[in-house]
């Protein structure tokens, strides 16, 4: 080993090393989805800070993105994205009046 990998052994824990790996994969996997054209629905609900039960359940309301079906992946477009934030949007504005 290195002199220079030494020390940056010794100067993070191994469990700082995980975080470190743990974060740069989040991002790379952001950054990747940033450019996809339709989302998975965890990617969906992830990006949109909601749990996939709760997906669920504003599905069941008919509250829900737009979807479409490749195979057995069921997949939410930007487009449809983009579509329902302005609608719940709407719904939270014509609430609060």
């Amino acid at each position: 080993m290195s002199a220079r990998h030494e020390e940056a052994a010794h100067r993070y824990t191994i469990e700082e090393i995980a975080k470190l790996s743990v974060s740069l994969a989040a991002a790379l996997a952001e950054a990747i989805t940033d450019e996809a054209d339709a989302f998975s629905l965890a990617t969906f609900c992830r990006r949109h800070g909601i749990s996939l039960p709760t997906y669920y359940r504003i599905a069941q309301q008919g509250l829900a993105p737009a979807t479409f079906s490749i195979g057995s992946r069921v997949l939410v477009s930007k487009e449809a994205a983009a579509r329902w934030r302005a609608a719940r949007e709407a719904a939270s504005a014509a609430e609060a009046t």
